[in-house]
């Protein structure tokens, strides 16, 4: 299976709680992650704007194929060993309603985040916690 560079918002907190999730799913080494906003991540060789890459969530292939919106959540679940979420989020007759979702939390995201977030992320930290 492809190895797949997830690009991520560091600043929002819900962004920040799926990453730290999938991280400690990440067993098989096959998701990385670049938060937008850090030096890692070049505009250039992605191929996106940094806008953009906030706009949507893109991932990147090892190959280079570059993926964006939904279809990331489905690639990284597969990648996470999460089959149930991969399947979700690959069904064709969810994806109208899945991208709007995924298209209003977008241009929301700091306000949903805002609330949620914080909560959300110290679920995750505690639960990785537990782990080890």
């Amino acid at each position: 299976m492809k190895k797949l560079t997830m690009y991520y918002d560091g600043l929002c907190p819900l962004c920040q709680a799926e990453i730290l999730f999938l991280s400690g799913r990440n067993q098989a080494g096959l998701l990385r992650f670049i938060d937008v906003n850090s030096l890692q991540y070049s505009a250039a060789t992605v191929g996106v704007s940094c806008q953009q890459a906030l706009d949507s969530m893109y991932a990147q292939y090892d190959d280079g194929k570059l993926i964006s919106g939904v279809e990331v959540f489905s690639a990284a679940y597969e990648r996470a060993d999460l089959p149930k979420l991969a399947w979700f989020f690959s069904r064709p007759s969810l994806r109208p309603m899945l991208t709007w979702g995924y298209r209003f939390f977008a241009k929301n995201r700091h306000t949903i985040s805002g609330v949620l977030g914080p909560t959300a992320l110290r679920l995750v930290k505690a639960a990785s916690k537990q782990k080890g």
